[in-house]
Formats: structure tokens, sequence, C-alpha cells
């Protein structure tokens, strides 16, 4: 039997994208996303970025799909993580926040505002991930230093505004939430 003859007698007629998976390849497990609960059906290597944008949280973006640019930044259980590079298996029992938060919270609020009042958005490929980078940080740190905000937004990668506008606007949010005169 030649090469030929082997893909014809197994890849005969239209595949779907999952039609090679198995069935017992597909995980199914529950989290809690945006404050909902979510049941999960998908292919056990699927990644958690992928996992969202089929349940149509599209702001999650994928942009670099290696880490490197942070576009699909989310909060995992209160954290950031690159959702390009987890597994949606692994927010098995987890809660997870993404920018479609509705309504949003403190933070989110204040960063959207911001962005907006900074020009801190061009393009907007990236902007869910700096936002989500963001509320993680003036979560955790409130009173983080200029130089801690610079140093966590690096981060993330914006090739329209050169990152100047998103630092001003996550200070001036940082600013708001803490009343403080930074």
């Amino acid at each position: 039997m030649t090469y030929a003859d082997h893909r014809a007698d197994h890849h005969s007629g239209p595949q779907t994208r999952d039609s090679w998976l198995e069935p017992d390849d597909r995980a199914q497990f529950d989290l809690v996303v945006n404050d909902q609960p979510v049941h999960v059906r998908a292919p056990a290597r699927c990644t958690l970025a992928d996992a969202l944008r089929q349940q149509g949280l599209i702001g999650t973006r994928l942009g670099c799909e290696q880490g490197s640019c942070g576009a699909c930044t989310v909060l995992l259980d209160g954290q950031p993580i690159r959702s390009c590079l987890t597994l949606a298996v692994q927010a098995e029992g987890c809660t997870l926040e993404t920018v479609e938060q509705a309504p949003p919270s403190r933070e989110l609020h204040a960063l959207r505002r911001a962005f907006h009042q900074h020009g801190a958005l061009q393009c907007g490929f990236c902007t869910s991930g700096f936002l989500m980078l963001a509320v993680g940080l003036l979560r955790d740190e409130p009173d983080a230093t200029p130089e801690r905000v610079r140093e966590v937004l690096s981060a993330n990668l914006c090739r329209c505004t050169g990152g100047v506008p998103i630092l001003r606007a996550v200070l001036a949010a940082q600013q708001e939430l803490t009343g403080g005169d930074r």
C-alpha cells in the first residue's frame, strides 16, 4: 500500500476541525467566568484563550500565541495569566475574569475611563490584555510606585502608542481609585 492509498483510506470525506479527536479526547469542566458559572467542553489540549473565544468571549485577543505580547491576559483566581499558554482544563474550578465583565469591576471601570481620557487606545488589539494586567496590579498593589507600574506594564506589548499613554492611563486610574496625589 502506498502513502497515498493509506491517506485515502483514513481521510476520505469532509473533515471538521475536531473530527480527528476521539470522543474521550474532549474535556468537560466547570468554572466561573465574570461571575457566571460556565460549563466548558473542549479538546483536552485546547488553550484557555481558544476556549474563551469559543464561548463568545472574544475580548481575549490572540496575538503572538507564544506568551510574548500579553494580548491574551486574563485574571485566573485574581492573578494575571497568559491564556494562550494555559490549557483550558487548568482553569477547572477556578474563577476567571475577562475584559467583558458586566458590570465592570471598580478597577476595570476606572481603567476604561482613563484609557479613553489619556489616548491609550489606538488599534485596540492590545487593550484588553493591558486592562486585565492593570486590574490585577491595582488590586494587589494599590500603592505601586510609577516605576513598579511601568515594570508590570512592560510585560505586554503595544505597537501603536509606545506605552507612554498606557502608563499615564494606569497611573490616572490608580490615583482615582486610591484618592492619592501621584
